[in-house]
């Protein structure tokens, strides 16, 4: 009598992802770790903020005046449930927070989207058809890095919204701001992926799919593009934190998020008029907010840039 031998089913993706090196390191780096508890509290508690905050920062009707500038609560004179207390028009500080982190992350998140898209695409062309094309399109990228990156945003963002009438400036302002950061930041993408995709198209694998007729498009995305993204994902995870401070810079400076709709940076602007007018909660929690979130992210661009770096394994 034979008896069957047991199937072994194959490791799930999850358990693959358990094994890796890049788990391990994960779990052995104790800054990675806080890091991305950190990451991940503040970005859950932004975007379930409407759940357990006591009201919508961006709705005129919950306002009230008669609720205006009370102190955290743990000082005198506070009141329940305004744990952080509340600016001169009444608006909770908590809330305000997790609703304006909400948007700074998100524009950060679209721009960074947006320049990888532009930065990965150009930067494939450049690198694998050279002559004209690559010197037009890295003399474009040479001149953006001459100019800084907040110019280049507070001009964009000024022109844009010029052009935008009175009534689609407010609404528009997130997308000005997307856009702004996205001309500033695809040329760092760019640039990278133009020098591994000029390595890689003289490799041996890439001469024989061009031997076999292989698209040029087909090249870039299914051959080359997979053996650039080592550092491209660095970047991003870098910059993601750039383009948050970017946009906060430029709310501050009052070419960014409205009053009616405020971001971290908004949020600073309007509190740092009442710095020394003894409300000191309205500027300085935005601030701390505002650094607890760009810390949390470098410190993950951190860990996975050694984590990827093959010299330090």
């Amino acid at each position: 009598m034979t008896t069957a031998s047991p199937v072994i089913a194959p490791a799930g993706r999850l358990a693959r992802i358990r094994k890796s090196d890049l788990w391990w390191s994960f779990w052995h780096h104790k800054s990675a770790v806080i890091a991305a508890g950190l990451l991940a509290l503040l970005v859950v508690g932004a975007f379930a903020a409407p759940l357990f905050v006591p009201q919508n920062p961006f709705d005129p009707a919950q306002l009230s005046l008669m609720n205006a500038e009370y102190p955290p609560i743990w000082m005198e004179g506070s009141q329940w449930p305004y744990l952080l207390g509340t600016d001169t028009q009444g608006r909770d500080i908590l809330s305000a927070l997790l609703y304006g982190s909400r948007i700074s992350i998100l524009i950060g998140l679209a721009s960074v989207a947006l320049s990888l898209v532009a930065g990965i695409s150009l930067g494939l062309v450049a690198g694998y058809f050279g002559g004209i094309v690559d010197n037009a399109l890295m003399r474009v990228g040479d001149v953006l890095l001459s100019i800084p990156t907040i110019l280049i945003a507070i001009l964009v963002s000024a022109i844009v919204r010029e052009l935008l009438p009175p009534s689609l400036r407010d609404i528009g302002a997130g997308g000005v701001l997307v856009l702004a950061i996205v001309l500033s930041a695809w040329v760092q993408y760019a640039r990278t992926v133009r020098a591994q995709t000029a390595v890689e198209r003289g490799k041996e694998y890439v001469q024989a799919a061009k031997l076999l007729r292989v698209p040029a498009r087909r090249i870039m995305l299914r051959h080359i593009l997979p053996n650039t993204l080592t550092p491209i994902l660095v970047a991003a995870t870098l910059n993601f934190g750039m383009a948050i401070l970017t946009e906060a810079t430029l709310s501050f400076l009052g070419i960014g998020m409205p009053a009616s709709q405020p971001s971290l940076g908004t949020l600073i602007r309007l509190g740092n008029q009442f710095l020394f007018a003894g409300i000191w909660w309205v500027v300085i929690f935005p601030v701390l907010h505002l650094c607890l979130l760009v810390v949390a992210v470098n410190l993950l661009g951190d860990w996975l840039r050694d984590a990827l770096n093959p010299k330090l394994r």
